[in-house]
């Protein structure tokens, strides 16, 4: 929680706003197959789980903001898939990149139009370790969980699952191969890191490696030059394909390469430039890894964690301002602002190299307050550690967190329609799935979403509101997968999780509520004085002359006051006085008894 935060009821941050615990950690739509009259007739008298539907899954492949679209049949009639929704790739809303650098603390900010769409938060003592490449050693095979415990160097081993090594293909309903054989104890191996290090876990690690450059992403394993599936358009995919295949030949590879997003405004120059970059940072990483094999174990010492970590790693992703750039920015970029002068140098290097078009995009911030409070961001970014989120009705969202998922309540507020409660719920829920994938991205929440939307009894209405939510959730790099509305009204969601999420990095548990994001009432705190107060009267010995019990104010209000005749009757039952004294920072469940 907020640190300095204070209980009554619930959580409050200074600002007095209810806030509750914060977030640790879409989707796919779920459409309806269109069918004869007869048979979506029959299937209005009671609304399933979509039966006959067409899950389209959305991907993300490692290093790169690649989608794939599967589809996941569940067939119980005939039909056909519904439609895809259309790329938004083509809709340049202005966008503007701010980098605000601070010896403690480096933040990135995507604003498109006008409105903060992501924030990048790293600190030096948890930098994310996403993209590195490490020598592992494995210290431990678990059949039981078909996974290795790699040890990098970071003191905490990390997770390799079988399905994370390279050419492992597993098809639904096969079972993987056994990781025993593929793997011992004391092998070295080159992983990546997948995912950071999330709830007390060790990093996730994979061995299919990814080096992604801005418009292409090498993969030094394979030998397949494919295309992000973001891009939809055949023709579009067949020439970025020919176009890569083109320059991987002219340069004499055989990697595997995907081309990205960006790759659709970048000249073969460009292409080029990057590719042979790519190379060269492979042959680095290469022969960084066979070096390091080399080496013997980590010496002892004070500093032989540190050194070990420094060994073990092969290559370090690019900062994090830099990242954002390379994986972010694009034809809609207005502005990239930069606070400081040696990331602002570092940037418009970067981007003369690679992204030249933009340098003209690229300055610095010179004015005297801070670059997010000028913007109005260190608002926004407040807004986005809330529970609520208020939607243009008058309804709200409630976002809630707990170790096993996320849950977001649908409320309808004081939004009430004229003509009917369908219409009422149907325009919230609209205006809801329109604002889901943008709080999810904003607030990087990730793993297991869901979302109870207001009732509603009509199909259409369900079916709008599902295209509604990923048509909302097409901009996101992030993998999502959503399902359709369950019998009891509920829509799941997943979103992949890479890192921690915003509330996790900014916020800490609540020492008032000890996390659980709600305390006792002044009610409650008071009949615990009294049963404190009865058990220390019924085990002490002689010679106290008063019970001192120190409390918040709205505790001693009310023992004061509605709580009064049981407080007299306990004095004279325990036959010594009994003195209150108030606590200004206790919270209203805390209390202290006092013998004297």
């Amino acid at each position: 929680m907020w640190p300095g935060a204070s209980m009554s009821g619930v959580c409050r941050g200074n600002s007095g706003q209810h806030r509750s615990q914060p977030f640790h950690g879409g989707s796919v739509w779920l459409g309806r197959r269109r069918t004869r009259r007869t048979a979506l007739a029959k299937r209005r008298a009671g609304y399933g789980a979509l039966p006959n539907a067409t899950v389209w899954k959305m991907r993300a492949n490692a290093g790169c903001a690649r989608r794939r679209y599967d589809r996941l049949w569940q067939l119980n009639e005939c039909g056909s898939p519904s439609r895809l929704p259309a790329s938004k790739e083509g809709t340049n809303m202005p966008e503007e990149i701010l980098v605000d650098v601070n010896p403690f603390e480096t933040r990135v900010a995507l604003v498109v139009d006008g409105t903060l769409r992501e924030v990048h938060v790293e600190r030096p003592a948890a930098a994310s370790l996403r993209g590195n490449l490490y020598r592992g050693k494995v210290v431990r095979v678990v059949g039981g969980v078909q996974a290795a415990f790699v040890d990098i160097g970071l003191g905490r081993p990390g997770f390799l699952h079988v399905r994370d090594f390279h050419g492992v293909r597993v098809e639904p309903g096969t079972t993987p191969p056994d990781i025993v054989k593929l793997v011992k104890p004391g092998q070295s191996l080159l992983v990546q890191v997948a995912k950071d290090p999330l709830n007390g876990k060790g990093v996730r690690l994979t061995t299919n490696l990814a080096l992604a450059a801005r418009t292409v992403v090498l993969l030094p394993w394979d030998t397949h030059v494919g295309v992000s599936a973001r891009i939809l358009d055949e023709d579009e995919r067949g020439r970025l394909k020919e176009l890569v295949a083109r320059v991987r030949a002219s340069l004499g590879q055989s990697y595997g390469y995907i081309a990205r997003t960006a790759c659709q405004s970048a000249t073969e120059d460009q292409v080029r430039i990057e590719i042979e970059d790519l190379e060269r940072l492979w042959k680095r990483v290469s022969r960084r890894y066979g070096e390091s094999c080399r080496t013997l174990d980590a010496p002892t010492g004070p500093d032989s964690d540190a050194r070990r970590a420094n060994d073990c790693l092969v290559h370090e992703e690019l900062p994090v301002p830099t990242r954002i750039v390379r994986d972010l920015a694009g034809p809609s970029t207005r502005a990239i602002v930069v606070n400081h002068r040696g990331t602002l140098q570092r940037l418009t290097d970067y981007i003369k190299r690679g992204i030249p078009e933009l340098e003209e995009a690229v300055r610095g911030y010179e004015g005297r307050t801070p670059l997010f409070e000028a913007r109005g961001l260190e608002a926004a970014i407040d807004r986005a550690l809330d529970t609520r989120v208020r939607l243009p009705s008058g309804g709200c969202l409630v976002i809630e967190q707990t170790e096993a998922m996320a849950t977001i309540d649908v409320n309808s507020g004081r939004f009430v329609d004229s003509l009917d409660l369908e219409s009422t719920a149907f325009k919230t829920n609209v205006e809801a799935a329109r604002e889901i994938p943008a709080q999810l991205r904003l607030r990087n929440i990730g793993g297991i979403i869901v979302v109870d939307f207001i009732d509603m009894a009509d199909d259409d209405h369900r079916r709008t509101v599902m295209a509604t939510l990923i048509d909302a959730a097409s901009d996101d790099s992030a993998r999502f997968r959503a399902s359709g509305f369950s019998e009891l009204g509920l829509v799941e969601i997943s979103r992949r999780r890479t890192r921690e999420s915003l509330g996790q990095q900014l916020c800490d548990t609540c020492e008032a509520c000890a996390g659980r994001a709600w305390a006792k009432s002044p009610q409650s705190a008071c009949y615990d004085i009294f049963r404190a107060l009865q058990k220390c009267a019924a085990g002490s010995a002689d010679g106290i002359s008063e019970y001192l019990v120190r409390a918040s104010q709205r505790v001693v209000d009310r023992l004061l006051d509605e709580e009064a005749p049981y407080l007299a009757a306990l004095q004279r039952d325990i036959e010594h006085p009994i003195r209150l004294q108030v606590e200004p920072g206790y919270a209203s469940d805390q209390f202290d008894l006092v013998l004297h």
